[in-house]
């Protein structure tokens, strides 16, 4: 591979390196010392380049494009703070296994610990939360330094999706000339030699494979036995890590809960809560209105991150029942420290060996049909009190936000891309989106679960699919990432955007602090007064102010029109949270009801 200088070819044999690998997008912000990386980047015509000026935004857009995908997006910076930007995403990145593969570029050697501008120690920048970490060598027309730099791409593509899938940093220091400026450092021979290209593909291949669990090994056979003799299972579906929803049908899952008569307590990010496989089956999605009113379980088996409903990590927490943990990593993601089993295997392989074990059974196995009736009959009263509230006369008379995330769930097109913010909004939609028969890919930063970059991360998600977006966002998170919408006219996405605006931080009056004002209003709810009709029009985004009653018609327009709309929302959050209160009673009663009745 020939070059007009040392900086230049190390951009491209290391871009060259990882579009082999399989490498399709990168998101780059701009910066001199990073400029061999964009250069050979803009120039490679396999890999999809996005450009984001602010790099904290660029982080959660790769994210939020990797989380979609399943498949690792690359992040450029330049040197100094451009590179600690990327740090928050990088901590989502690790907490909810997202591959993303960093390259920070980086002055030479020699100017570190000098005082030396816009220098700063980047060794190591993001400590243990990458999967991965490597330094490359200095650019240079070296034969093995330049196999060296091949393999070090290859093993860190590698490395993103590995078990667990992450994020991983190479370092990539530069010395000028930066610019693809002739010189007489690389010389023209070089361009044959192996490092130039030799090998077809990857420089390396790399093949981990999956730690998984035959339907004939002990720790299956035990999970079998334990669920065809359990008079009261459960399976619990939590939030989903990118490269293990790929890999789980939810049929095998489907067909394991049919088998032993077990309700599948279904997280709107598990990927089973929306599908072709949701009618009829036994997967529950109010569980989070009645939690507390739950007959416990004997036996429970987890799968994915901790829960998004609180009363459910609760209840889970104070049953007495065998709970088995399934997770690829063996890592353990249970912060009650209550369940009894870990197997370190795919939940793919589990559930499909679970499914052949029961299948070789003529027996009858697991609950009776009472177990399963009552959460249906539990099922049949939340929603129905859902649906009232719902009413446009209940909502001109008695608004809450739970009630913009039902109709957001309801009214999707089939297939569409969902994205739904921290704090109250992904807990409404936990307790208030109804399972369906459709295509919805429901994403969410349950990570690390903070409310920075989801602007960035629902339209980096939207770049990857054909599907129409939808993002769901409190006020604050839209004010905390206002920056990344630009990417709506620089990356050429198109989203409707629902606002629930209720003048600051409103999942604050869910905690006891709300009883104490001061300091109550001024420093935990914060309201600021902002008019987010001016920020649509600095990004030039179609805004319409639209009251509760009107939501559902609005939403209706908009997913019928092209652009992007934004579409705010407003509520009183106090009132809004006593709503939900009264709501949750009626629904708690009403289920408790229904699990006490004898069918």
């Amino acid at each position: 591979m020939s070059a007009p200088n040392r900086a230049t070819l190390w951009g491209r044999v290391l871009v060259d390196e990882l579009a082999e690998g399989g490498l399709e997008a990168v998101c780059i912000s701009p910066g001199s010392r990073s400029t061999p990386l964009t250069v050979a980047f803009a120039a490679h015509p396999e890999i999809e380049v996005f450009s984001q000026l602010d790099e904290r935004s660029a982080a959660y857009f790769a994210l939020g494009r990797a989380r979609r995908t399943g498949e690792p997006t690359a992040l450029v910076s330049t040197s100094g703070t451009a590179a600690a930007n990327f740090h928050p995403a990088v901590i989502e990145a690790n907490q909810a296994r997202v591959p993303l593969l960093v390259l920070t570029a980086d002055r030479p050697h020699e100017l570190r610990d000098s005082g030396a501008n816009q220098t700063i120690d980047q060794v190591k920048l993001y400590g243990d939360a990458v999967r991965w970490y490597a330094e490359l060598p200095d650019p240079e027309a070296d034969e093995r330094k330049a196999r060296s730099l091949r393999t070090t791409a290859a093993r860190a593509l590698a490395e993103t999706i590995g078990t667990p899938a992450g994020p991983v940093h190479l370092n990539c220091p530069f010395r000028k000339p930066l610019e693809p400026t002739e010189t007489e450092d690389v010389p023209d021979s070089f361009g044959e030699t192996l490092a130039g290209r030799g090998r077809a593909g990857a420089f390396v291949e790399t093949d981990r494979g999956r730690p998984t669990l035959a339907s004939s090994s002990d720790a299956v056979t035990d999970l079998a036995d334990a669920l065809a003799a359990a008079d009261r299972p459960l399976i619990v579906a939590g939030p989903a890590d990118p490269v293990d929803l790929a890999e789980l049908e939810p049929a095998t899952v489907l067909a394991v809960a049919e088998r032993v008569g077990a309700p599948v307590f279904a997280d709107p990010l598990s990927g089973l809560r929306f599908g072709e496989d949701v009618p009829d089956s036994p997967v529950v999605g109010g569980y989070d209105a009645y939690a507390d009113v739950l007959p416990e379980p004997d036996v429970v088996v987890r799968v994915g991150a901790s829960p998004t409903s609180k009363p459910l990590r609760q209840t889970l927490a104070a049953a007495d029942a065998d709970q088995y943990l399934l997770d690829p990593a063996g890592e353990w993601r249970e912060a009650t420290f209550t369940a009894t089993d870990l197997l370190a295997a795919t939940p793919g392989s589990v559930f499909e060996g679970v499914r052949e074990r029961l299948a070789s059974s003529s027996e009858d196995v697991g609950a009776d049909g009472e177990w399963r009736e009552r959460f249906e009959r539990a099922e049949r009263a939340h929603w129905r009190h859902r649906d009232e509230a719902l009413e446009p006369s209940t909502l001109a008379d008695a608004p809450f936000e739970g009630a913009v995330l039902a109709t957001v769930f309801e009214d999707a097109p089939d297939p569409a891309t969902i994205v739904v913010a921290n704090s109250m909004p992904i807990r409404d939609a936990d307790r208030f989106a109804r399972p369906r028969a459709a295509e919805l890919t429901v994403l969410g930063n349950r990570g690390a679960s903070g409310i920075d970059g989801t602007v960035s991360t629902a339209l980096g998600s939207g770049s990857a699919t054909d599907d129409p977006l939808v993002f769901v966002t409190g006020d604050l998170s839209l004010y905390h990432d206002a920056n990344g919408l630009l990417a709506v006219k620089r990356c050429g996405v198109d989203a409707t955007i629902v606002l629930l605006d209720n003048d600051g931080g409103g999942i604050f009056h869910e905690l006891p602090i709300a009883d104490f004002d001061p300091p109550f209003t001024e420093q935990f709810e914060t309201p600021h007064g902002l008019e987010f009709e001016r920020l649509a029009a600095l990004y030039d985004l179609e805004f319409e102010r639209v009251e509760p009653a009107a939501f559902a018609d609005a939403y209706r327009r908009s997913l019928e029109s092209e652009g992007t709309q934004l579409l705010a929302v407003p509520f009183d959050a106090e009132a809004s949270h006593r709503r939900r209160d009264v709501l949750a009673e009626r629904v708690e009663d009403a289920a408790a009801e229904a699990f006490e009745r004898n069918p």
